[in-house]
């Protein structure tokens, strides 16, 4: 077993949701956290730049009114995703929120850095980067990331193309600190599988979209539920970083979605202007087929734990309440 930071061991259930865009809010990531899980919201979904202050005042004081009227259950901790490429003109502001916070996890994404790693670290706070290869992740630690998000061929979004065999065997080769697997995990059965590939940590993200807590449209959950994997269109068009999208969303923009331009990587951008253009393009990643209903953020934990702990079963694995 790799080492855990004292913020992510004894976690009811070894899965970290991942932050997604426009869909993550308080409402989602509390939830998240309450029921067990590591929520999580990327910083610029709040919007405008001060909402983040207000945002993490009611993560906070949620999460504490939970673990006061419930010792016996406290809530997950939870997290923030920084994007961390030179197009975002709010990471310096929206650093100074976080570290005053005292944000317990921050995921960076699209770049790794070192200064903004130290000033997590600063508050004791947990710094996880996510990659899609494995010179990325050597990257990501040599900056002083803590742990690292392996983001494996079929996950929603931004996604590599590597197979998830593939990254984390060559991760564990050389890092033995946090690694949570991201690509196509919608079950409790796939939550073990990532485990017994060396993975602390499974990453789920489109299987939260169909939630009755998520900021997603009724349309977009119920193509949630409705597709499967033949769906899902890989494409760099967007924001200039190749990820996962659901076809009929494509379809909806007027695009032909077999034959959509490549986009020029050295003019991508996160800022207000590329997110108002496609912001009707839905992220999602290849595992959606095993989303059959939509249903709430406890609900489907629930679910999890339970295919987790039959799964532990059939392999003969104590029971995680009794072991």
């Amino acid at each position: 077993m790799s080492r855990l930071p004292p913020v992510l061991q004894n976690l009811p259930l070894p899965v970290i949701a991942s932050p997604m865009f426009i869909v993550s809010t308080p409402k989602l990531v509390i939830e998240q956290c309450k029921a067990g899980v590591v929520g999580s919201m990327p910083a610029l979904n709040a919007r405008p730049a001060s909402q983040l202050d207000e945002w993490l005042h009611e993560i906070n004081e949620a999460l504490a009114a939970h673990d006061k009227a419930h010792p016996e259950r406290k809530a997950a901790p939870y997290a923030i995703n920084q994007i961390v490429h030179k197009s975002n003109d709010r990471l310096e502001h929206d650093m100074e929120v976080v570290v005053r916070h005292k944000v317990p996890v921050v995921i960076t994404s699209l770049g790794a850095r070192t200064d903004v790693n130290d000033a997590i670290h600063s508050y004791g706070g947990v710094v996880l980067h996510d990659i899609i290869n494995n010179m990325f992740a050597r990257k990501a630690i040599e900056k002083g990331a803590d742990g690292l998000i392996a983001v494996a061929a079929g996950a929603g979004g931004h996604a590599g193309v590597k197979s998830p065999f593939a990254l984390i065997q060559e991760i564990r080769q050389w890092f033995d600190g946090p690694v949570a697997l991201s690509g196509s995990i919608a079950t409790g059965g796939a939550v073990l599988a990532a485990q017994a590939m060396g993975a602390d940590f499974a990453y789920i993200g489109s299987a939260f979209i169909a939630t009755h807590e998520a900021r997603a449209s009724e349309d977009y959950k119920r193509a949630i539920v409705e597709c499967s994997s033949d769906d899902i269109v890989y494409s760099n068009l967007f924001t200039g970083v190749h990820g996962n999208y659901l076809k009929p969303s494509i379809v909806a923009a007027g695009l032909d979605p077999d034959k959509l331009p490549e986009s020029d990587p050295s003019k991508m951008s996160f800022g207000g202007d590329a997110k108002k253009a496609w912001k009707d393009i839905w992220g999602c990643g290849q595992g959606i087929g095993a989303v059959t209903e939509i249903a709430h953020t406890a609900d489907f934990v629930a679910r999890l734990k339970r295919e987790y702990q039959e799964a532990r079963g059939r392999l003969g694995l104590p029971n995680l309440a009794t072991a």
